[in-house]
């Protein structure tokens, strides 16, 4: 559950993650989110089959840790349908700016320790 928004996950259906308020995937906004664990870039055929699969106003996340082709940013670029590609970077640094709103449990799962170094 991501308690902060009010929307709760369900079974993806082949997605790794369906977010929406009613948990079901019924209720708008319905946010879909694909996470690949891999060395090479994903391509623009992984992006486009990603998108064949959002509906009308649905919004999508693509994570990928080894990061998108020129032509997979593209597409994404292009899709009716909102669609963000996060590679490794970027999901580090949206942990850690929003790391003080994540409820207990997200932070159990990652515990992290603020360090201050002097300028």
């Amino acid at each position: 559950m991501i308690s902060n928004q009010g929307f709760k996950l369900s079974n993806s259906g082949g997605k790794d993650i369906v977010a929406s308020p009613d948990g079901l995937g019924f209720e708008s906004p319905r946010i879909l989110v694909e996470v690949k664990h891999r060395t090479e870039q994903m391509g623009s055929n992984e992006i486009r089959s990603f998108i064949g699969g959002l509906r009308s106003g649905d919004k999508g996340l693509y994570v990928s840790t080894g990061g998108f082709s020129k032509e997979a940013r593209y597409e994404a670029e292009r899709a009716k349908e909102p669609v963000m590609l996060m590679a490794l970077n970027d999901l580090v640094y949206s942990i850690i700016e929003h790391y003080d709103e994540m409820d207990s449990k997200g932070k159990g799962l990652l515990p992290l320790t603020k360090i201050y170094w002097p300028v």
